[in-house]
């Protein structure tokens, strides 16, 4: 039996991975340490969507590359040079192939370099050991359907492999009798969930919703290009009571032309549109992503997208400076300068922090029910049915509902007390 130090960074989905490669280095007989010193192998779950991301990667592969180290994630398939330069003993590991993390992982504790970057199968049903005893993640898919010319996250998780419903099922069954309150559907893009199988996200979330048990659905990330063909019975999905009223549509920009020229395959009016109709069939939370300065962005172009974020004013806005990421499109094509860049995302960080703080005070005052789902350096944080993040004085446990009245609000949440 060895010990083993498993680290994850990204999105849910990696968060996944790790919990699954804990899970099946543990169902293997060793032992899952609680940090890398005094570890006999670390292992690191990379994502490398943006350049801080990847330098902070590059700087933790420097650190645990001093022991024996095991690099998987997204990295390794994106760019395995750059984990060579920085590592070249490491074994690396791709993010279809968690299931090997077992032979990857004795491979390297016996001093053999391995590399597995292929496809291993569906990460569903597999060994975990949760981060969060509260919440399910479960990984719905791999890859997407996309072509998104910024997006190196293409090229490490290739096209869409979706899972079948029955096991997607099975899982959320075994994760719900096991205590988990909140279920999170994640992937590339679920909003293309299914189309390699006769399926759709609809009915996944129709599926899990009826599934017996006191616990929250949360929908994942789904690019607008496929909402337009299943809004109406995604939403009429989403009506549940079980199911969070929250979409995450990434719109990236207001202008058509530099979403024509980013491969999005929709347009402004698109996300507008979605966004319309969610609120006013469930009345969801909206949460969306910007990228500020992709090449070849004009002032006019800028300002189409201050335009769309100031009418259809989302709760949540993901801002991002455009940064290249080698072996993608964008990454050949001139670039914008760094002051621009900066100019432009610090604009847009104004106009977000005064539209989420004004749709956040709107909150104040309500009381309702709040399911507790992660202790933070703030204290408890929640989420209501609309996936408010609520930080609750006074009392709240994991994995249970509170009432609560919310007492004051900041641009990215809300401030509550226990009900009396």
């Amino acid at each position: 039996m060895a010990r083993i130090y498993v680290e994850g960074h990204g999105c849910s989905a990696s968060h996944a991975d790790t919990e699954m490669i804990a899970g099946i280095v543990a169902a293997g007989g060793h032992e899952i340490a609680g940090s890398p010193e005094g570890a006999d192998l670390s292992m690191l779950v990379t994502c490398s969507v943006k350049d801080p991301t990847a330098d902070r990667m590059a700087y933790r592969i420097r650190e645990l590359g001093r022991g024996r180290l095991v690099v998987a994630g997204c990295l390794p398939k994106a760019e395995p040079g750059a984990v060579e330069r920085l590592a070249g003993g490491a074994s690396m590991m791709g993010p279809g192939a968690v299931a090997m993390a077992l032979e990857v992982a004795e491979s390297a504790l016996a001093g053999e370099r391995r590399v597995e970057l292929g496809d291993a199968g569906p990460k569903v049903g597999l060994p975990r050991i949760r981060m969060n005893r509260a919440i399910s993640i479960v990984e719905i898919a791999s890859g997407c359907l996309s072509e998104c010319s910024f997006c190196q996250t293409k090229l490490a998780k290739g096209g869409l492999e979706s899972y079948r419903p029955a096991d997607i099922a099975a899982q959320v069954e075994r994760d719900v009798a096991d205590g988990c309150r909140e279920v999170w559907l994640t992937s590339t893009d679920n909003g293309c969930y299914g189309l390699d199988i006769g399926a759709d996200l609809p009915g996944l979330v129709r599926r899990v919703a009826a599934i017996p048990g006191d616990f929250m659905v949360r929908v994942g990330m789904m690019n607008p290009m496929y909402l337009p063909r299943m809004a109406s019975r995604l939403l009429d999905a989403m009506s549940s009571p079980k199911v969070f009223k929250f979409l995450h549509v990434p719109v990236q920009s207001g202008s058509d032309r530099v979403l024509s020229e980013m491969g999005r395959g929709h347009t402004a009016d698109t996300f507008r549109e979605v966004a319309a109709e969610a609120r006013e069939r469930i009345g969801a939370t909206i949460s969306t992503d910007i990228i500020a300065g992709f090449p070849g962005e004009t002032e006019e172009d800028f300002a189409e997208t201050e335009r769309l974020l100031g009418e259809v004013r989302p709760d949540v806005v993901n801002l991002s400076r455009y940064s290249k990421r080698p072996g993608t499109e964008a990454a050949r094509r001139d670039q914008l300068d760094a002051a621009t860049i900066k100019g432009r995302s610090g604009r847009l960080h104004g106009l977000i922090r005064g539209m989420t703080l004004e749709a956040n005070n709107r909150w104040i005052g309500w009381r309702g029910r709040v399911i507790a789902d992660e202790a933070t350096d703030g204290g408890i944080r929640g989420r209501n049915a609309e996936y408010k993040p609520i930080y609750i004085t006074g009392g709240a446990e994991i994995g249970a509902w509170s009432t609560v009245e919310v007492v004051g609000a900041t641009p990215n949440a809300l401030q509550a007390v226990i009900a009396s």
